[in-house]
């Protein structure tokens, strides 16, 4: 079991951000690319009850399966067991965990460019840095430890009091609360 320390951040613009990263020399771990989400509930809505999540993502570079436990208590990371494998087709899938009584309650899509930040000689190690360009605007999501993500945050210029644990889900509600998924209004 693996154990997934994250937080969001909220930026006015990808393209600033990506100016501020590059003062860390990152690596780049993946190019921008398209992702479509969904994310399941059994009809009583099990999981969301315990603050889990179980989402099929599919992308033009491989397709995935992943179940999230609920967060652990934190003040400012979203910390929880993460279990996650690729799939060789998201559509059966989605058929498949459909036909066990799971159905699609939110889907969210985004553009995603990922990168990571070595921390050498600071405790922390290794920080992925996630660059999301999404309907409702652009966000980054650091995780790693918690030391690390606290270490990149401050050089990137962020503040703790800034660190956001909420979801794409509730943080799509506190702009539409009525919608009920979080899509490009054209395929791209």
């Amino acid at each position: 079991m693996a154990t997934e320390t994250e937080i969001k951040l909220k930026v006015p613009g990808a393209d600033e951000f990506r100016q501020k990263l590059g003062w860390l020399m990152p690596k780049r771990l993946a190019e921008r690319h398209f992702e479509d989400n969904f994310v399941l509930d059994f009809p009583d809505g099990r999981l969301r009850g315990q603050a889990c999540l179980m989402r099929v993502r599919k992308t033009k570079h491989g397709e995935s399966v992943t179940f999230k436990g609920p967060p652990q208590p934190s003040a400012h990371f979203k910390s929880r067991e993460e279990l996650e494998t690729k799939v060789e087709n998201a559509d059966a899938m989605l058929a498949i965990l459909q036909q066990l009584g799971l159905s699609v309650w939110f889907r969210y899509q985004k553009y995603r460019e990922e990168y990571s930040v070595s921390l050498a000689g600071h405790p922390g190690g290794e920080i992925k840095v996630a660059i999301d360009s999404t309907p409702i605007g652009d966000y980054v999501e650091l995780e790693g430890t918690e030391a690390g993500i606290r270490q990149v945050a401050a050089r990137l210029g962020f503040e703790e009091s800034m660190f956001l644990r909420d979801s794409y889900y509730a943080l799509f509600l506190q702009s539409h609360p009525v919608t009920v998924h979080m899509v490009y209004a054209e395929e791209p």
